[in-house]
């Protein structure tokens, strides 16, 4: 996030009441104006790197907390709770969120708490859902790139390469040599309800038959993570500051996994295979010895500053559309927002494609364009079928070996939305719901393309 404009007002304002001095007094402090202070204070201005290590230093806090201090989690995370159907009939964009929670962040965190617990059911007991989307918006905060994470896993993953050409056996050596900790493959009768198990007793980690080399080795470098960036990980975790257990426990095996692919595919060597390929996904998949759904994760975290990929998003679904994981990424996509999904998106085709490869061209209502890569996946070599969504904005993905010969700008793209209750597409033939907010039409002197004709 260094190369973000940081607007931590709120925050600034906290520390200096915490600390009982007026704005003239913390602006002396920090080397600053006290008007200049004022501006950073009402989110006019952003907080410099100097000014943060001022923070830091005179101030006695961690300045990654700063970034834990948005409220409501931030414009993303206050949009996608005003999706809900009953603000349907209000128009409210980006900028006015934005502009509401720098000008009253106070009531937007005010919102955003009695919208969860309202949400919630009652009581301040958060379901289920609640906190798989609260784990979503912290990700989305850090745009699911972890530059910490990924620095640590690439120095590891270059320790391991000097040990041994084989990850899997580097690691499984690292584990039994450092950490007294042996992996052992044990038959799906001995575990069959299990894919890995961790036994302290035996000193071992224990990994079901059923896994793939890629997998072994995936869960291997996860149980790494656990130990060797234990600390890193459960400093973001408790930065996050999540309201229940469930959430911080999601949240903690996502890092852990984060690390774990890192390792696998380490940023650098990674991003340069990347871009001589053409982010041809099968080809890295044998180059890193990953899995098709391991690889299309990584893309979505390659943000380092300095040494950017392309900004892809991704998504996982099963057969009836719902969907399982989630990243935007830095894509800005709104195509993973929300539970519903248009039929007309290429990405429910996989499913009969038979693993192959799925592409599509496609565009949105507001005239945006989408490239999008799509494939199904067995997980763990077992019967359950899962659909991979890949996609970037049509305008970045020239560079990709899937969109070549394809006039990403001009050529013919299928006009998709974010599932019925949410298209206003006015003659879709595929519709099913009408959508959400609008008045129902009738006349019963004319059938058109669809049964729900509306107004607007």
């Amino acid at each position: 996030m260094a190369d973000q404009k940081l607007f931590a007002g709120r925050a600034v304002r906290r520390i200096r009441r915490a600390s009982g001095l007026t704005q003239v007094a913390m602006a002396d402090a920090l080397d600053v104006s006290a008007s200049y202070l004022n501006l950073i204070e009402s989110n006019q201005r952003p907080l410099t790197a100097a000014i943060l290590l001022r923070l830091a230093e005179r101030f006695d806090f961690d300045a990654r907390s700063l970034t834990g201090a948005i409220p409501g989690g931030g414009a993303e995370a206050i949009r996608r709770r005003l999706a809900d159907p009953i603000f349907a009939d209000l128009s409210i964009d980006r900028s006015q969120i934005e502009d509401w929670i720098a000008a009253a962040p106070d009531a937007a965190e005010a919102f955003a708490r009695a919208f969860d617990r309202l949400a919630s059911g009652s009581g301040g007991m958060i379901p289920q859902n609640n906190a798989i989307a609260a784990v979503r918006d912290q990700i989305q905060k850090w745009r699911n790139h972890f530059a910490d994470l990924d620095e640590q896993a690439e120095k590891l993953a270059d320790e391991l390469r000097l040990e041994s050409a084989d990850l899997y056996g580097a690691i499984a050596d690292r584990l039994r040599s450092r950490h007294r900790l042996s992996i052992r493959i044990l038959p799906v009768d001995v575990m069959p309800e299990h894919l890995r198990r961790l036994d302290l007793h035996a000193r071992q980690l224990q990994l079901s038959e059923l896994l793939d080399p890629a997998s072994r080795t995936f869960a291997a470098a996860f149980q790494l993570a656990q130990i060797e960036a234990k600390t890193e990980i459960d400093a973001l975790v408790r930065g996050a500051d999540f309201a229940d257990r469930a959430s911080a426990r999601l949240y903690h095996r996502h890092l852990s996994g984060y690390f774990a692919a890192a390792v696998m595919m380490p940023y650098a060597r990674f991003l340069r295979a990347c871009e001589s390929t053409g982010y041809d996904i099968r080809l890295l998949t044998r180059r890193f010895g990953a899995g098709f759904e391991q690889v299309a994760h990584r893309l979505t975290t390659m943000q380092r500053v300095g040494a950017r990929g392309l900004p892809f998003f991704m998504i996982r679904i099963d057969r009836a559309g719902q969907s399982s994981k989630r990243y935007a990424g830095a894509s800005g996509a709104s195509l993973v927002d929300g539970d519903g999904r248009c039929p007309l998106w290429a990405l429910h085709q996989a499913f009969d494609a038979g693993g192959q490869i799925v592409t599509q061209l496609a565009e949105m209502e507001d005239g945006s364009r989408w490239f999008t890569i799509a494939r199904t996946v067995h997980p763990q070599n077992s019967d359950a079928e899962f659909a991979i969504g890949l996609g970037l904005n049509a305008a970045m993905a020239a560079p990709l070996s899937a969109a070549r010969g394809i006039d990403l700008k001009n050529g013919e793209a299928a006009q998709i939305g974010l599932g019925c209750t949410a298209c206003t597409r006015p003659k879709c033939p595929q519709r099913s719901a009408p959508p959400v907010g609008r008045v129902l039409t009738f006349n019963e002197q004319e059938r058109g393309l669809t049964a729900f004709e509306f107004v607007g």
